[in-house]
């Protein structure tokens, strides 16, 4: 039984962070209906600023620039790159993407080389314990982090002027631009948010039980991709269904790996995928995806 709650809790705690990730993929995509594969570079990127200035600027320091930097890498590249494809079909501008993907990547990576970069962060090691469980501090502010972001963006998705012209956006992109919605601002906020985001959950990718930022931790927004389809790619609430969805999933299946051991070794790294293949002969457009209904 304590190992069971400590699964669900890190389960719901890592899924917490793969929401923030999983909303970036849903942020872009709703403003420009392009799936964003360049999502994985804007995690290194802004996990690899922070833990670069954290020694100068401290942590907080260093992870509000590392937030402010890769808002303005994903800003960038939807000024420089996506914009000049606009109109495109989505299938391009979603290559376009992987190239992006692919140069920012082989950068970082060419940067970072083989060492483990640390960000500073004031929990270290420190664990907590609940009743019988034990839990590593960086864990539950993990979840607290993500739920306090989360809470204030669908508050702003809901109730500002950015969060009204998104959904208009969203809902039809050539009446909303005759409305008098900038459709190239609102795409420009879009890459800037899913930026400041993938650092967020950068920082609580690397911190403890993890060593550090490494060059692998980019695999980390393919594994949160899942959680965005399981959502559904144009929900916001679905985001984060798919991401503790995926985070418990991932963390169960792990966790009681020796059981398991019939369906092959590493099956937790799998079985967010088969999640998502399951949702998706169920719900093709995700469990709160918008399923668009032809008339004959």
């Amino acid at each position: 039984m304590t190992t069971f709650l400590e699964l669900l809790i890190n389960g719901v705690s890592l899924g917490a962070v793969y929401a923030l990730i999983a909303l970036g993929f849903v942020v872009i995509f709703k403003a420009t209906e392009v799936v964003n594969f360049a999502h994985a570079s804007l995690l290194l990127a802004g996990g690899f600023i922070a833990a670069t200035l954290s020694d100068d600027l401290g942590f907080w320091g260093g992870l509000a620039v590392g937030v402010a930097g890769a808002a303005t890498v994903g800003a960038l590249i939807e000024f420089l790159v996506i914009r000049r494809y606009r109109g495109q079909d989505h299938s391009v501008l979603a290559i376009v993407t992987i190239g992006v993907d692919i140069l920012l990547l082989t950068e970082l990576t060419r940067r970072i080389g083989t060492d483990v970069l640390t960000l500073g962060d004031p929990w270290g090691n420190k664990v907590v314990t609940l009743g019988s469980v034990a839990v590593p501090q960086t864990r539950l502010a993990a979840l607290v982090a993500a739920t306090l972001i989360i809470t204030l963006f669908l508050l702003a998705f809901t109730y500002t002027s950015w969060g009204v012209a998104m959904r208009a956006a969203a809902e039809d992109r050539e009446t909303a631009a005759l409305m008098g919605v900038r459709l190239g601002r609102v795409s420009l906020a879009a890459w800037a948010v899913a930026g400041s985001l993938a650092t967020v959950a950068a920082l609580f990718l690397t911190v403890f039980p993890t060593p550090g930022l490494a060059a692998a931790t980019s695999f980390a927004a393919f594994k949160a991709f899942p959680a965005a389809i399981i959502g559904g790619l144009d929900s916001t609430t679905g985001a984060l269904a798919g991401g503790l969805i995926v985070g418990v999933t991932e963390a169960m299946v792990t966790g009681y790996q020796s059981d398991l051991d019939f369906l092959g070794r590493g099956i937790g790294e799998v079985a967010p995928y088969l999640v998502m293949l399951l949702v998706l002969l169920w719900r093709p457009a995700g469990l709160f995806g918008t399923r668009e209904l032809s008339r004959v």
